[in-house]
C-alpha cells in the first residue's frame, strides 16, 4: 500500500453501530468508492426478524453471497470502503446457531461454503483489506441508534427474543475482533464520537489518515 488512495477499508461492528454513516464519511474524505449493504433489496431480512428459526439459514446464505461478491470487487478495485464485510459474517451465523435458529447440518453447510469462498479470496492478487475499522460501543448506544433510525422490524419493543439476540451478538463482538487477523485494525469508540458533530467527524478522519500513514 502506497497511501490513502490505495487503501481497501472495511467497517465492522454491531447492528446500529453506524457503519453506513462512517462509510459515507470515509469514502468522501478519501475520495474512494463506497460499498453499501442494501436493506431495501433484501427480501429475507424482515422475514428473519419475524421468524428467525424459519429464515436464519436463508438469510446467512444471502449475506454470505452478497458479502463475497462485494469483497471480490473491492479487492480488485483497491480503493474503497465497505460498510460490512465477509470477515464478520460467521459471527452472526454462530449466534443464530447458538440460539437454536439453525441446525447443526445448516451450520456445517454454511461453514463449508465460507471456507470455500475464503480459499478463492486467497487466490486473488490482493488477498485481504488493508484496514479494518471496528466501531465499538455499549449495548445501550447501539440500541439507541437502532431506535433512532426507525426500521420497524429491528425494534425491540414487545420483542424480548430480539433483545436477547442483540445482547448475545454484542457480547461476542470483542472476542471476534480479538481473533481477527486479516489486516491492520483501528478501534473507534462510538460512545465517545457522534458524526453529527463536525468536530468529531474531523477527528475520526484524522485518526484514519494517521493510521494509514503509519502503515506505509
Amino acid at each position: 500500500m502506497k497511501g490513502d488512495n490505495n487503501a481497501v477499508i472495511v467497517l465492522a461492528g454491531m447492528i446500529g453501530a453506524g457503519k453506513s454513516t462512517y462509510t459515507k464519511l470515509i469514502s468522501e474524505a478519501l475520495e474512494s468508492d463506497a460499498f453499501y449493504e442494501s436493506v431495501d433489496d433484501n427480501r429475507i431480512l424482515e422475514k428473519f426478524y419475524e421468524d428467525p428459526k424459519r429464515w436464519a439459514f436463508s438469510l446467512q446464505i444471502y449475506f454470505l453471497n452478497t458479502r463475497f461478491r462485494s469483497i471480490k470487487q473491492a479487492l480488485q478495485h483497491q480503493h474503497n470502503v465497505l460498510d460490512r464485510s465477509i470477515y464478520e459474517d460467521a459471527l452472526f451465523t454462530k449466534i443464530n446457531h447458538q440460539q437454536g435458529n439453525m441446525s447443526d447440518a445448516e451450520m456445517d453447510t454454511y461453514l463449508d461454503l465460507l471456507d470455500n469462498m475464503m480459499e478463492e479470496l486467497d487466490s486473488l492478487p490482493k488477498k485481504a483489506p488493508d484496514l479494518l475499522i471496528y466501531l465499538r460501543g455499549s449495548l445501550d448506544t447501539v440500541l439507541s441508534r437502532i431506535k433512532k433510525r426507525g426500521r420497524s422490524f429491528e425494534q425491540i419493543d414487545g420483542n424480548e427474543g430480539l433483545l436477547d439476540y442483540y445482547t448475545l451478538l454484542h457480547s461476542h463482538y470483542d472476542d471476534w475482533f480479538d481473533q481477527y487477523d486479516k489486516s491492520a485494525t483501528l478501534v473507534i469508540d462510538i460512545d465517545q464520537h457522534d458524526l453529527e458533530n463536525p468536530a468529531d467527524a474531523e477527528k475520526i478522519i484524522q485518526l484514519i489518515h494517521n493510521k494509514l500513514e503509519s502503515m506505509n
